[in-house]
């Protein structure tokens, strides 16, 4: 098996969906992050052996939107691309894919990573339209378009309004997670404590030039204005401006509001991954080692979001280390009550007895290794995305820091859970 090390890692500014992106199509979003990776490393791009893009919101212009992203970045026709989806963990699949070649000899370098763009979401006909435009392709005379004409009704060109919601239960993710806040006992007020301190610490990261370090610049035509910075991040939050919004989900005893759940977000981010031996041969300094991954399944109507306690509890309990082992911690925040009840769930020996077959708890999380540069409630959640723009940050925040180890995790809607374990290069 071969050593699989982290070189770099960048994305484009997120930004929220219906703002600057709007006129882009994902693969070009995907394109700017694959470019700006090739540049920022130097790296030769035929030296490439494969690409592989998380894309959950797909565009049916584009179904693998990694190929056509990675040949608009100038990666050459004759380099494999392939997309998956695994809801917000798509990156995170990815980059694991990735890995999981290097270390079999079926690949040397890769670019992994992903892409979402919410604000190119397909909007569908009712059904009922679909299937009469399906049958419209058979029509060849103009009696038969005035006999298809006839059939139109004013509710076929309705469209089918987009939700994020999970298939199986039928319940958006935020009323799963006002559920399990309350499981769990998470207040309004810890949530809302919990985003202020997401938002003060993102702008504090890019204020100190730590955020900066990781986007690089998209210049959109006609007059290509430099988007620099992610426009969710609210720096200047405060208790008292937060706890004024009202709950966005449970309208009448829920806990989640517009400030304490991540917003729709458009973005892409990618990371160059290499065989040790590779590196060394190209002369290239890698920033982390990947020394293992795990991917989870929970229960759909109980667990939805409780990935990350599964995710860690089995990373850890595998190589056989503890959250106090750990220098570097980042979790995907999708609700501020998501983010404490897995802190919650992973300090209870209740819960680890009756759930994750340990005899006490996983442990406490230490907050000030936890989620530093701020997470997905500031910076934002392009859901193909986000798992490579944590990589990045983890790998970057232990050499900045000077940790040995790095534990990133995160939710997905269907119930999964992913923790990957790095290791500081020296």
């Amino acid at each position: 098996m071969h050593k699989v090390v982290i070189i770099d890692g960048c994305r484009t500014p997120f930004l929220r969906s219906g703002t600057d992106y709007m006129d882009l199509m994902s693969y070009q979003l995907g394109a700017y992050a694959i470019k700006g990776l090739l540049t920022r490393t130097g790296l030769n791009p035929a030296l490439v052996d494969k690409v592989a893009m998380g894309n959950v919101i797909s565009n049916i212009k584009t179904p693998n939107v990694a190929r056509e992203a990675a040949l608009t970045a100038g990666i050459p026709s004759t380099t494999p691309c392939h997309t998956v989806s695994q809801a917000c963990i798509s990156a995170n699949r990815a980059i694991a894919d990735g890995c999981l070649e290097i270390m079999t000899g079926q690949a040397e370098i890769v670019i992994a990573g992903g892409v979402d763009h919410t604000s190119d979401t397909p909007i569908q006909f009712p059904r009922k339209m679909r299937k009469k435009l399906f049958k419209a392709q058979r029509i060849k005379t103009a009696g038969d378009s005035l006999k298809f004409l006839t059939t139109l009704r004013p509710t076929d060109f309705v469209p089918e309004q987009p939700q994020v919601a999970e298939y199986t239960t039928n319940r958006v993710m935020g009323e799963d997670c006002d559920i399990m806040a309350a499981r769990f006992g998470v207040s309004r007020e810890e949530q809302d404590e919990y985003a202020v301190r997401s938002h003060q610490l993102a702008e504090q990261a890019f204020q100190e030039g730590f955020l900066p370090a990781e986007i690089e610049e998209v210049s959109l035509p006609p007059k290509f204005k430099p988007i620099r910075k992610d426009n969710g991040i609210r720096g200047d939050s405060t208790m008292e401006s937060v706890s004024k919004l009202r709950p966005a989900f449970d309208k009448k005893f829920g806990t989640l509001t517009a400030a304490n759940s991540s917003f729709l977000t458009d973005g892409a981010a990618a990371v160059l991954i290499m065989s040790e031996e590779k590196a060394k041969e190209l002369g290239f300094t890698p920033k982390a080692e990947v020394v293992d991954f795990v991917f989870t399944g929970q229960s759909l109507e109980k667990e939805l979001l409780l990935g990350p306690t599964y995710a860690v509890s089995k990373l850890l309990k595998r190589q056989n280390m503890e959250l106090k082992d750990m220098d570097v911690i980042e979790f995907h925040e999708a609700f501020a009550g998501q983010i404490l009840s897995n802190l919650k769930a992973l300090a209870s020996d209740e819960f680890a007895r009756e759930n994750l077959d340990r005899d006490k708890a996983v442990g406490e999380i230490d907050m000030s290794k936890f989620n530093l540069w701020g997470g997905s409630l500031s910076i934002g959640h392009p859901f193909g995305a986000t798992g490579a723009r944590i990589t990045t940050t983890t790998a970057n925040r232990l050499q900045k820091e000077g940790g040995a180890y790095g534990l990133l995790a995160a939710c997905a809607a269907g119930a999964h859970g992913h923790a990957m374990l790095l290791k500081r290069w020296e």
